[in-house]
């Protein structure tokens, strides 16, 4: 497949690093182009590996790498390819009690290094390039937070593929040969009410995430009745066969201003994998029983990507 090698450490920066490893610093950029932008937004998209080499080589050891994703209402005048075969907008997900919304996005930006001013310099340049061709809709800085947990205090991302499997996971394959190498992206903005999670007891949090909270073991599944967080996002198909998605999450916050979130980044092979995924959490599975991690995690955003290929988007400047 082509692509960014995911499995492949980062030397000096890259573009479309989908299965890149977790680094300290991470900006997650959505924006939306306006009329008369494309052309700007496809300059910029294209020259964003030059652009990644200039800032990077301030500091090799950084690992800047930058992914960008490109939303369906812009595609085909944007890209001048035809869609991606699952590529459509976010669908909102409207359970009984909570919804997954929709919001505005044309554009992502997924820009990762270890050394917050390195994101920074590189976020500031692709802001000043794509000028007023855009607006922008939502940046939101994460940060790894000690063992790669949440701010509700679990490790994210444990069942992560990993190694060779992260190219089986999140790369479109021979079944959409003009895409090939690329991946969808799916993005979503929660924010805990901290207090009323931090009442709960452990063994209570526990029982939502389906994971011990000090070291991260797997808990026996429910066999009937609620489902914990953990059972609810694994999605097996008709076959049997288990689907993985990689999940680039991150912490985000203020404390000063009570804000206290996580951003959730998926990549996938298919988009449908990410989808039955929000199904089974806001419907529930059986219909009715929600997620309850939604009880204690709201969404602010909901917006749907297709990443193609390092050399799709070099191609793009052509």
């Amino acid at each position: 497949m082509s692509g960014f090698p995911p499995y492949a450490p980062v030397v000096g920066g890259a573009t479309q690093a989908f299965g890149a490893p977790l680094t300290a610093n991470a900006v997650f950029l959505v924006a939306t182009v306006r009329e008369g932008g494309i052309d700007t937004a496809r300059s910029v998209l294209g020259g964003i590996s030059d652009t990644i080499k200039a800032v990077a080589f301030r500091d090799p050891t950084s690992t800047l790498t930058c992914t960008a994703g490109i939303g369906a209402r812009v595609w085909p005048e944007l890209a001048r390819l035809p869609l991606p075969a699952e590529l459509r907008p976010f669908t909102p997900v409207t359970g009984a009690v909570h919804t997954a919304p929709a919001t505005a996005g044309d554009l992502l930006f997924h820009i990762r290094a270890e050394r917050a001013d390195i994101v920074f310099e590189f976020e500031r340049q692709l802001v000043d390039a794509l000028g007023d061709a855009v607006t922008v809709d939502d940046e939101t800085a994460g940060f790894r937070s000690f063992d790669r947990r949440d701010l509700l205090g679990f490790v994210d991302g444990t069942a992560n593929p990993v190694g060779i499997e992260i190219a089986e996971a999140c790369l479109v394959g021979d079944e959409d040969p003009v895409h090939a190498g690329g991946s969808y992206v799916m993005t979503q903005k929660y924010v805990h009410p901290i207090a009323a999670w931090s009442a709960l007891s452990t063994e209570a949090q526990e029982a939502v995430m389906g994971r011990t909270k000090a070291d991260n073991i797997e808990l026996d599944d429910a066999e009937d009745g609620q489902k914990a967080h953990k059972t609810l996002a694994t999605i097996v198909d008709d076959a049997g066969a288990e689907h993985a998605i990689q999940r680039d999450n991150m912490p985000f916050g203020r404390p000063g201003a009570g804000e206290f979130g996580t951003y959730f980044l998926g990549y996938s092979r298919h988009l449908w994998v990410m989808q039955r995924m929000l199904e089974r959490m806001f419907i529930g599975n059986p219909p009715g029983l929600h997620d309850r991690l939604l009880d204690f995690s709201t969404p602010l955003t909901g917006s749907v990507f297709f990443a193609p290929s390092a050399e799709a988007l070099d191609a793009l400047a052509d």
